[in-house]
């Protein structure tokens, strides 16, 4: 890793958490030497998942993993957004609501009310919704999790001033690079690939497994071709739907295809 143009000091970095499963911090601090090189270039001043907690921290880069649940989230949000130079907005939850906007689907409350003693005092939105819907994002790192590389790229190139550079490629190119063989093709397996955007390294495809779209849509998918596909592979229409509504449901493209199938069903 290079070192970014002389600076008086450090750059500020805070990692802060919303509502998530603390899989993306963990990619964060599973980047081994990269992240000792990375502490080397920048001051950790908040992420309480490594140990330096000062969440109110005026700083240049301040990554997000979460989606916006509450009342009380908005305004933490918007809080963090005014004490930050850069906004980045990290994995599926913070991009596109994550799988806690699967409840954006169905009836919030009833579901609520079936888990919890007393649903009253919960403070939840009517809608799991992504960073950017609250506040000005400066970057989308997509993924469940993010990808730790992307992280420190992302850093490297804000920290050089220039824009970082957005995978847009999708799965089944990272397939073809590395002459792994389609799991659709021989297989008949239901793969989100062909409207997945990368960064993971086609990692299910390379194991045997179909893509299940941890990175979210990929640019210009034609999320109808790859619905009929699915059900030429034998998934029902309900289901075909319901590989488009998971982990990225809230994700236009994929939102639409999964509500318009679910609602043919009916």
């Amino acid at each position: 890793m290079g070192e970014p143009a002389v600076m008086a000091k450090k750059p500020r970095v805070a990692v802060h958490k919303f509502s998530s499963c603390d899989g993306c911090q963990l990619a964060f601090l599973n980047l081994g030497e990269d992240l000792l090189r990375l502490s080397s270039m920048v001051e950790l001043v908040h992420f309480a998942e490594a140990g330096p907690v000062d969440p109110d921290a005026e700083v240049d880069i301040a990554f997000v993993e979460g989606s916006i649940s509450t009342a009380a989230a908005i305004e933490r949000i918007r809080s963090v957004r005014s004490r930050s130079r850069f906004l980045v907005a990290m994995g599926a939850c913070a991009t596109a609501g994550g799988l806690q906007a699967l409840r954006n689907l169905a009836d919030g409350a009833a579901w609520v009310a079936d888990i919890y003693a007393v649903p009253a005092e919960l403070d939840l939105l009517a809608s799991s919704t992504a960073l950017a819907q609250h506040v000005r994002v400066d970057l989308e790192l997509w993924g469940c999790p993010v990808s730790g590389r992307r992280v420190v790229a992302a850093v490297r190139a804000l920290l050089f001033g220039v824009s970082p550079v957005e995978e847009q490629d999708k799965v089944c190119l990272d397939c073809k690079r590395s002459q792994t063989v389609c799991v659709m093709v021989t297989r008949g397996l239901p793969c989100m690939g062909p409207v997945t955007r990368t960064g993971c390294g086609a990692l299910c495809p390379r194991f045997g497994r179909d893509c299940y779209s941890c990175y979210g849509p990929a640019e210009n998918s034609n999320v109808e071709a790859l619905g009929r596909r699915l059900e030429g592979v034998g998934l029902s229409r309900t289901a075909a739907g319901r590989r488009f509504l998971s982990i990225n449901s809230a994700a236009p493209p994929f939102t639409e295809a999964g509500r318009r199938r679910a609602q043919d069903h009916e």
